[in-house]
């Protein structure tokens, strides 16, 4: 009997221990882009704006933390993490067997496809078949290599989106990575490129319906393909904080289950795009 109190003693002391680290979570320091509309920007107040900054806000409402935003330049928002310039990448920011080699991933918050973009009427076939919405294997359709031959087309640099192209048609299109979507989408608009791709939703909110995008339209289908794009955006830790990760996650089932997702869904799509 003694020993079965002892147990039940230990037991009570370890859920203490483990109920006080989790309280230590006081604040969280989130690093973002700030140039990726409509997920994360900086309008023209110099605020720090978008769906993924407030998905970051609800998150540390939820941890009844507080939250400290970092905006850093995409292609050193990784090497910032591990150099703890923050705690947590909330960028929108895809779930990667390459990518899981450097950091943690929490669950998805949202999924959207890939998509390309030109210029109205330019007539850019992507894939040979008619009728395919979205593509989520690209060894089942037949990339349009000949009609595409000779093309430019923008990315943002160290992205899925210039992984897959240079994957896919790399061998026969001319690959122009920017540091911003918006610079990608900029050269598009003066005619140095033939195509832009990226995340369907920043270009539609981001490109297509500005003043700056009304000239341009999607062409092709949506590419989901697992093997580039992952699982959906997720939100990075660094690979030794599972105590953060998990407090993310429980957070993020709280305000999926609460409405709070919702409500910022529905502030910026009329669609769900959390996705399936």
């Amino acid at each position: 009997m003694r020993k079965f109190f002892t147990a039940l003693a230990a037991v009570a002391v370890i859920g203490l221990i483990a109920g006080a680290a989790s309280a230590e979570i006081k604040k969280v320091r989130i690093g973002t882009e700030g140039a990726y509309p409509p997920f994360n920007y900086i309008d023209e107040n110099g605020k720090l704006r978008g769906f993924d900054v407030e998905i970051a806000q609800a998150l540390c409402d939820a941890m009844k933390a507080e939250c400290e935003f970092v905006v850093q330049d995409w292609d050193g928002i990784i090497p910032g993490l591990l150099a703890k310039k923050y705690d947590a990448i909330i960028a929108s920011m895809s779930i990667t067997e390459e990518r899981k080699k450097k950091v943690d991933f929490t669950d998805k918050y949202y999924n959207t496809p890939a998509k390309f973009v030109q210029r109205k009427g330019a007539g850019h076939k992507i894939i040979l078949e008619d009728g395919v919405d979205t593509v989520a294997d690209v060894s089942k359709v037949h990339l349009n290599k000949e009609g595409l031959k000779g093309k430019t087309i923008a990315v943002q640099r160290a992205t899925i989106h210039e992984n897959f192209l240079r994957d896919t048609l790399g061998d026969v299109v001319t690959i122009r990575a920017y540091a911003t979507q918006d610079e990608a989408n900029m050269d598009l608009v003066s005619g140095r490129v033939d195509l832009v791709l990226a995340d369907s939703v920043a270009l539609d909110d981001g490109f297509l319906k500005t003043e700056a995008g009304k000239d341009f339209e999607f062409v092709g289908p949506g590419f989901t393909d697992r093997k580039w794009f992952g699982d959906g955006a997720g939100i990075a830790v660094r690979k030794d904080d599972t105590e953060l990760r998990e407090a993310l996650n429980k957070a993020l089932k709280q305000i999926l289950a609460d409405g709070t997702y919702k409500k910022i869904n529905d502030k910026y799509f009329d669609f769900d795009v959390y996705g399936g």
